[in-house]
């Protein structure tokens, strides 16, 4: 009885903060529309500046930043699923439309994607993807079914390790990342069920299972970021080929890839069980390293108060994000409302802002991490800790809006 009570009290609760989340999610897409009235230029990780020597003698990062192309990116289709949220809960055309103008830039009339290329075998340009099957189910127009198609031929020819799993990028051999689970999954997803290809779903299901087979920890029921399967890497420990620490980021791909797949998959569908299973592990794991007084998580999730680690915005809106719908679809049960309850309000607490004109911002987010390339990334926690920081960066942005929607539809019981 008292739990029950206790969970009453943290609906109430949460429904009087419903409106304001909705109404932040609306401020920060207006962000997003002013800060990228025509096109939406991507900011580049310092170190992928560097590998593209795309930093001129003398210049500092910020300079190296301005005046770049947009050029076809997995931040977009982030930022773009929460347009796409936004537009379906209010009703307001107006988010469709600037997903339709940012995405316009890069599909031609005949369907190809300017600025993509496929033999990069990358991972990260899948994501946005899902926006091209929607366009091309609400307008019709077969420009978008046949980008769409471009990006699940990639995923046809993708490489992959000996056990069947992607590699990340053509570049990271053998690599498999947390990441390219959200990456690729749900939009391969959707694309084979809307268009037939459903024993496609088995492949899908196993990339999930081989990454947290590979990556989890006993003990902690955490994933390390990344598994080289070669064991080849310096970051990867020799015995089990995983990387060093656990970013929360990272695990937040993760489960929002997790929660998204399990929205196309058919009900009948048998493997659904199977990924509601590493649902469930993760999820009782990722609440027990919530700040308790903050309501967040830390960058690297299991050290907490460690010199240089700090509260971090993206993967704490991925995991609210995950978390609340997964209570909501009725994978998880009742009783994380309260983590829930307390992660939301951590993030308005700690991460959003309002400007002197009115304008909404969501801050400290890391703005890149990744393993190997060059300059080399270790992934040790000094690595993780040092990586530079944004405000507004889509990576967050994204998340937190979906976080804000979701979590809306769960205290309304919709």
């Amino acid at each position: 009885m008292k739990k029950k009570i206790c969970i009453a009290a943290f609906l109430l609760i949460a429904t009087n903060m419903a409106v304001a989340q909705i109404n932040y999610a609306e401020k920060l897409a207006e962000t997003i529309m002013n800060t990228y009235k025509d096109s939406m230029v991507v900011k580049k990780y310092a170190s992928h500046l560097e590998q593209d020597n795309q930093i001129k003698p003398g210049q500092t990062v910020e300079d190296a930043q301005k005046n770049r192309p947009a050029v076809w990116n997995y931040e977009m289709g982030v930022v773009l699923t929460g347009f796409e949220r936004l537009a379906q809960i209010s009703g307001n055309n107006k988010y469709y439309d600037y997903t339709k103008k940012i995405l316009d830039h890069f599909i031609t009339a005949d369907g190809d994607i300017r600025t993509f290329v496929m033999e990069e075998y990358n991972l990260d340009n899948i994501p946005t993807g899902r926006q091209l099957l929607h366009l091309y189910q609400r307008t019709k127009e077969e420009k978008y079914k046949t980008a769409a198609t471009l990006l699940y031929k990639q995923m046809a020819w993708q490489p992959r390790n000996k056990i069947g799993g992607y590699w990340h990028k053509l570049k990271y051999p053998t690599q498999m990342w947390l990441d390219g689970l959200y990456m690729a999954e749900p939009f391969v997803t959707e694309y084979a069920v809307m268009f037939g290809d459903t024993k496609k779903l088995d492949d899908i299901v196993n990339q999930f299972v081989w990454m947290e087979k590979y990556s989890r920890d006993a003990k902690t029921g955490l994933l390390y970021h990344g598994w080289d399967e070669s064991k080849l890497q310096k970051w990867a420990n020799p015995k089990t080929g995983v990387s060093p620490e656990f970013w929360s980021r990272a695990m937040g791909w993760y489960i929002m890839g997790l929660v998204d797949v399990l929205d196309y998959l058919p009900a009948t569908y048998k493997r659904r069980a199977e990924l509601i299973a590493i649902l469930k592990r993760l999820s009782a794991a990722l609440v027990k390293f919530q700040d308790t007084k903050e309501g967040v998580w830390w960058q690297v999730t299991n050290k907490a108060n460690q010199e240089l680690n700090y509260l971090e915005s993206s993967g704490s809106a991925m995991f609210v994000y995950g978390l609340a719908k997964a209570v909501r679809k009725g994978y998880l049960s009742k009783a994380y409302l309260p983590a829930i309850t307390n992660g939301y309000n951590g993030l308005i607490k700690n991460f959003v802002r309002v400007d002197v004109d009115g304008n909404v911002h969501y801050i400290n987010a890391v703005a890149g991490a990744g393993l190997g390339g060059i300059p080399y990334r270790d992934g040790t926690y000094e690595y993780y800790v040092k990586e530079p920081r944004r405000d507004d960066d889509l990576k967050a942005i994204g998340p937190f809006m979906q976080a804000c929607i979701e979590y809306n539809a769960l205290v309304k019981g919709k």
